[in-house]
């Protein structure tokens, strides 16, 4: 009911307007003169059609949409359409008068278009500034620099810094403005490109570069920022955070251009800054095209399906429309969620879950007669590195073995691909974990040199964030207890990627494989763990060592300070991904080689282990793995 009477009485307000700038156009014709029998004779012709004109221009108003729109939020766009309406409503003005021989002077015509143009956008858009004038939090007058309320009985707006001041910048203000009902305002702009410094963007004026990022809040009390730059890389983002996190601001973020493709920029756009975002790196682009080549109408099997890596991997391979996907896992409780998962998002995805344990021969060769697995991904491992330490034979039976075991059966029912999982723990082992995945890489590399009918590859990469027992969920745990977050050493350095990155590489490897390679990622630089749980602490809405404290535990059995991607004999060579590259296959150690001539000695060799001594186990991982270095840490 109240937007039918504004809209009437706005159609009111252009009857009586349109009319008043046909009188005054008139009078400034004739220099205001209202004695003049010129004016008068002239006055008469209009007052014998003003009733037809009105109708002609309040027709056309109508038509162009003047009175559907929402002129609170008026912009440019409805200028220009207020300048066409009149100009088309005076042209068929013209056109009546003309028909009907009630001509008035040419310069009354132009006069009065410019006249129309003025009152009806007047109307509107003066409506928009006392509207906006008298929603709180929209003018600088209501509140201080400091930000206290001037005016009693309003409460204080949450004022805002916005990062970045091109065309996204400029849409953020606009949105934040029309919100007006979550009581903000961007009260000062920031951008590094100098020319645009002391100017105005959407009213709010570009105070400085990012190094002014911390006195600039306080001078305007800023309560959070946001970031604005969808066009920035990883790394300048993580710069820009790094500044920001020396205030205690709220920190959101604009996501990147091609999260953003099909969608406007708006407040709801709009995340908090995750931890993925402090890494300077950018993500691995892959080629779905190759990818989809090799795994659609195909039967593939993921050993470790319930597993981080494991579970992301049957996410991203049932997008591509597998005939067949086989989840295999020993842990039921894990694959059972998953299994439901992917039922619920796949429904026409046929999907078969079996449990079992890849070190026991027997189940895994009955799991490869039964499906046949045209691709196989094995991420089935033990991978705590201080778990590990003090279990080594479990790790040898559970890694060594269970990959050996998959291995051979992909070679005996004649699996296209088989890819393994591998990490950089592998290069320079110092943990029985690290050494372990070495031998699986050998074992891969040496069927891999004698198969013809399996293509053998492996994806060796770093840390991976948000995998269970990874830093990042036992530092958000540590956060949420009160702290401390414990460090093992203020030096030590990892490299890391998300888990849907990693996953996106094992899956192109396999596209990409020949046989024999190790295929590894360029991950960046490495981070200092010390670093990161500060970051995280901040994320967190935490001051670090005030609000929650880092301890220095030092170092644990067989943990690095520094992790290696590569061994020195391997070289590298880069592939067609400027961010992925190959490791050159090396020569194994003649009693590995040895080892592996028979099955059963090997499967013996492995168990026998549990009746000698821990001493014997690492010197025979030595004997294996040479350049592995038992360094326990007491």
């Amino acid at each position: 009911m109240v937007s039918k009477l504004k809209i009437f009485a706005l159609v009111l307000l252009d009857g009586l307007l349109v009319n008043v700038a046909y009188v005054f156009a008139l009078l400034m014709r004739f220099d205001f003169s209202i004695s003049s029998p010129y004016f008068i004779i002239w006055l008469q012709e209009f007052a014998a059609a003003w009733i037809v004109l009105t109708i002609i221009k309040l027709a056309v108003y109508a038509v162009m949409g003047l009175y559907r729109t929402l002129w609170k939020y008026a912009s440019a766009d409805e200028i220009v359409r207020i300048v066409i309406t009149c100009m088309i409503a005076c042209a068929l003005s013209i056109v009546y008068l003309n028909l009907v021989q009630h001509v008035l002077p040419r310069s009354v015509y132009i006069m009065d278009g410019i006249l129309d143009v003025v009152c009806v956008g007047g109307v509107r858009f003066a409506y928009r500034f006392f509207r906006n004038l008298r929603a709180p939090g929209n003018f600088n007058l209501r509140v201080d620099t400091k930000g206290k309320d001037i005016i009693p009985g309003v409460d204080r707006i949450k004022r805002i810094m916005l990062i970045g001041c091109g065309d996204a910048g400029a849409t953020m203000i606009k949105e934040v403005a029309m919100h007006k009902d979550q009581r903000q305002k961007v009260v000062v702009a920031v951008d590094d490109n100098k020319e645009k410094i002391g100017q105005r963007i959407a009213g709010v004026k570009i105070a400085g570069g990012r190094d002014k990022i911390v006195s600039l809040v306080d001078k305007y009390a800023v309560d959070e920022i946001i970031i604005a730059i969808p066009s920035a890389t990883k790394k300048q983002i993580s710069e820009i955070v790094e500044v920001c996190h020396k205030t205690k601001c709220n920190i959101k973020i604009l996501p990147a251009l091609i999260d953003l493709i099909n969608e406007k920029v708006s407040i709801k756009s709009l995340r908090d800054v995750d931890i993925e975002d402090l890494l300077g790196r950018e993500a691995v682009n892959v080629d779905l095209k190759e990818i989809s080549s090799y795994l659609e109408d195909k039967i593939v099997l993921v050993t470790g399906a319930g597993g981080s890596i494991g579970s992301e991997l049957c996410r991203q391979i049932a997008r591509f429309k597998p005939r067949r996907l086989i989840l295999f896992d020993i842990y039921e409780n894990s694959v059972f969620e998953l299994n439901n998962e992917l039922r619920r998002k796949f429904p026409q995805l046929e999907i078969d879950v079996n449990i079992g344990s890849v070190r026991e021969r027997a189940r895994v060769e009955e799991l490869f007669k039964q499906y046949k697995p045209h691709v196989i991904f094995h991420a089935a491992a033990h991978k705590h590195v201080p778990l590990m330490e003090g279990n080594p034979r479990e790790a040898i039976i559970n890694n060594v073995l269970g990959t050996k075991n998959c291995i051979d059966m992909a070679e005996k029912y004649v699996a296209d691909r088989f890819v393994l999982i591998s990490t950089d723990k592998a290069v320079n082992p110092t943990s029985v974990m690290g050494a372990t995945k070495r031998m699986c890489e050998m074992l891969m590399q040496n069927k891999a040199a004698s198969c013809k009918t399996t293509c053998f590859t492996a994806v060796r990469f770093g840390n991976v964030l948000g995998s269970n027992g990874s830093v990042i969920p036992t530092f958000r745990r540590q956060i949420a207890e009160g702290g401390p977050i414990t460090v093992t050493h203020k030096d030590i350095t990892r490299y890391f990627m998300t888990i849907p990155e990693a996953v996106q590489l094992v899956i192109q490897a396999g596209a990409m494989a020949n046989g024999g390679e190790i295929f590894i990622l360029d991950m960046g630089e490495p981070v200092k763990i010390i670093d990161l749980a500060e970051k995280l602490i901040r994320l967190s809405g935490f001051t670090p060592y005030e609000d929650i404290d880092i301890v220095v535990t030092g170092l644990r059995p067989g943990e690095k300070l520094y992790e290696e991607l590569l061994l020195a004999e391997e070289g590298i060579n880069q592939t067609s991904h400027d961010k992925i590259f190959i490791g050159h296959p090396i020569t194994l150690t003649s009693e590995f080689v040895d080892l592996l001539s028979d099955d059963k000695a090997f499967e013996n060799t492995v168990y026998g282990l549990r009746d000698v001594t821990e001493k014997e186990v690492r010197e025979w991982i030595h004997t294996m793995v040479p350049n592995y270095k038992d360094t326990p840490n007491k």
